[in-house]
């Protein structure tokens, strides 16, 4: 696999986030995860009803968990 950060960077970051607080890492994956949800919806045709947007969010989430929350399609 190729790497395009160098070795120093990777240290750097590594120490930088070691020194951030649990309340701080929390808030940090909960907008990660909030910009990959919004990425998400934008790539879903407008105009689907809110349950077929619930179903296609834990799809592409959480892969076959849907199936089990949802029903198949």
């Amino acid at each position: 696999m190729s790497r395009d950060t160098s070795p120093a960077v990777e240290d750097f970051l590594r120490e930088r986030y070691a020194r951030l607080s649990g309340a701080e890492r929390m808030v940090m994956g909960a907008s990660m995860f909030e910009t990959a949800r919004a990425f998400v919806l934008a790539s879903f045709p407008s105009g689907l009803p809110q349950q077929e947007v619930r179903r296609r969010l834990c799809e592409r989430f959480y892969g076959t968990l849907a199936e089990r929350v949802y029903g198949k399609k």
